[in-house]
């Protein structure tokens, strides 16, 4: 706790009034052009992995980056769409899987979750991601869970836009959805690819700016 209590007084002290001027701005409104939905986990922190800046996204973390398909689970994920793509007209959504993802994991293992029921119950979101395994991965335990982490990305994106107000903003393409997958260990982030149904480093679609675009 003591950390997070002396970078507190660092922000204070020392970023705050660097971004004053950014913050007088946003203290009203946002209007960020990005819905950035991945894992709870704690080793992905978007705003370093992509350069952004206050008010640049708008946020949803869940366990495993599930996105539940409308009506199955109404809740805050939900709810956090709606509002992203109805009020905060978003022209970007992008679903962000990473390695190593304990849900995926926990899934992967048939673990025993009987003393974590609603995990468990949320854990059954990622089943259908199964279907979604590219062939021929090697028998290889690993390899098996990196590519289901992969599908899970997939199975996400694809209930993502069973949401009334998704499924709309991309029939008036006002909206672009989007799937990647982040490497804790390199930090290098593959995009699936719809037309190709595979998945392709980042870098293949990102243009060299002075600041990442997405």
């Amino acid at each position: 706790m003591q950390r997070l209590l002396d970078g507190y007084l660092r922000f204070r002290r020392d970023v705050f009034p660097k971004w004053k001027d950014r913050f007088r701005l946003l203290a009203d409104r946002q209007a960020p052009e990005v819905l950035f939905i991945t894992c709870a986990d704690s080793r992905v922190v978007p705003d370093l992995i992509l350069q952004t800046e206050p008010g640049d996204m708008f946020l949803c973390r869940t366990a495993g980056n599930i996105v539940p398909p409308h009506g199955q689970m109404a809740g805050g994920v939900s709810a956090t769409i709606e509002y992203a793509v109805e009020v905060l007209e978003v022209a970007h959504i992008i679903v962000c899987g990473h390695s190593d993802c304990g849900a995926i994991k926990a899934m992967f293992d048939r673990r025993d979750l009987s003393r974590l029921p609603i995990t468990a119950k949320w854990l059954g979101f990622i089943e259908p991601a199964w279907k979604y395994l590219e062939a021929g991965i090697p028998d290889d335990p690993r390899e098996l869970h990196r590519a289901l982490i992969r599908a899970n990305v997939i199975a996400q994106f694809e209930n993502l836009k069973t949401h009334p107000a998704v499924a709309c903003a991309l029939a008036h393409q006002r909206l672009a959805v989007h799937g990647w997958y982040y490497d804790i260990l390199t930090g290098a982030i593959d995009a699936y690819d719809q037309r190709e149904r595979k998945f392709a480093p980042l870098e293949q679609l990102a243009q060299p700016t002075s600041r990442p675009q997405i």
